[in-house]
């Protein structure tokens, strides 16, 4: 995914220093029931950096990280309705045109389920295409318009 960018790990975490005391979204969990077909969505799709865990692994992007439960994985603690797979739904930032994030995912054989809609993500409006993983988590790409 050329269009997109990530922060270096020491980027990530000097930019981070400007930041306090503020708190920062560092990883969250998602749940697959397949690695082989999960890391190809997540590490082709995505272009996340797959992170070997134990018996899992860990989709990172920049200084932003998803923890994986999957199969052999036994986490713990857990949240007190632990994430199951398909019932995510995780927006990530495209910094290219939608129509980009479009082709690309067309590329890879990713049905667009719903899109391009305006949207308000983190950075304000911008317009968004929705998709799913493997375990039908939603997901979504988001770009903002150029100021």
């Amino acid at each position: 995914m050329a269009d997109t960018q990530t922060l270096p790990m020491v980027d990530a975490e000097s930019s981070l220093a400007n930041l306090a005391p503020a708190v920062h979204l560092d990883h969250c969990v998602i749940h697959v029931t397949d690695w082989e077909r999960s890391n190809a969505f997540y590490g082709e799709v995505l272009q996340a950096e797959i992170i070997p865990r134990g018996a899992g692994f860990a989709y990172r992007f920049g200084g932003v990280q998803l923890n994986v439960h999957g199969p052999g994985v036994t986490a713990t603690p857990l949240a007190e309705r632990p994430v199951m797979p398909g019932n995510s739904d995780l927006c990530f930032r495209w910094s290219g045109p939608i129509e980009t994030a479009a082709a690309h995912l067309a590329a890879h054989g990713i049905p667009v389920e719903l899109g391009p809609v305006p949207r308000n993500g983190a950075a304000g409006p911008g317009l968004s295409l929705y998709f799913r993983d493997p375990d039908g988590s939603l997901m979504e790409f988001i770009t903002y318009p150029e100021a």
